[in-house]
């Protein structure tokens, strides 16, 4: 089979990857350039050595070298591992010339349907993760999680402490939960935070009968009896 329709599939493939999918999603340039790079340095490696006999050996090291020297170089989210794999992928599936060429065609198809479905927007959207520093130190898992859902406005399903300062008063912890901000909404009529400082009045009393200053909001009659 002429490798160059291989060549022409992956290119086709890593570009919907990286920018109809990834760069729309996450807007992250300086990964679109590693995951480019990457996808054709892999598929120009293997598909340089899929004519020897040790093609599919070398193939699978490549990938499993390149996995690991990436994967330590700096800190990746998990989806940005997804995406790297599914790069990586790719290229190595191209550069094998995996015949029939439906195969080929089918495995690229499938990897970028499972990335399409899985990085959804749509897929369990309410659900987030967060570390979150409190400014106190709380040690009781009870009051944790509902100075969690109080603070975040959601249902928490897992808090695990990362720091408990007791010398600062102060709790670090990495969160995992579901938003869901009509729950935690206060009562209609009735304000969830007070911060209007009280009005002094210049005169202690009030006559009756007298209408109060429009600044003092009824506080003056307070002092009439």
């Amino acid at each position: 089979m002429n490798p160059v329709i291989f060549i022409l599939a992956d290119l086709a493939a890593i570009s919907l990857l990286t920018f109809a999918l990834y760069l729309r999603r996450h807007r992250r340039r300086d990964l679109v350039v590693s995951y480019l790079g990457m996808n054709v340095g892999v598929l120009a490696v293997a598909t340089a050595l899929s004519g020897s006999a040790a093609g599919l050996g070398l193939g699978l090291g490549l990938f499993g070298v390149l996995s690991i020297i990436r994967l330590r170089s700096t800190e990746l989210a998990q989806h940005e591992v997804a995406y790297y794999f599914s790069a990586l992928a790719l290229g190595l599936i191209a550069g094998l010339g995996i015949e029939p060429l439906w195969l080929t065609v089918s495995l690229m198809a499938l990897i970028l349907l499972v990335m399409f479905v899985g990085d959804h927007p749509r897929v369990l959207p309410a659900h987030r993760h967060q570390t979150v520093v409190l400014d106190r130190a709380i040690a009781e898992d009870g009051e944790l999680h509902a100075r969690l859902e109080e603070v975040l406005h959601g249902k928490v399903h897992s808090a695990t402490v990362q720091e408990l300062d007791l010398v600062n008063d102060k709790t670090i912890v990495d969160v995992r939960y579901a938003y869901s901000p009509s729950v935690f909404t206060a009562p209609a009529g009735i304000p969830a935070i007070t911060t209007t400082a009280p009005h002094h009045s210049d005169n202690p009393s009030v006559e009756p009968g007298t209408t109060a200053p429009a600044y003092s909001h009824g506080t003056a009659r307070a002092g009439a009896a």
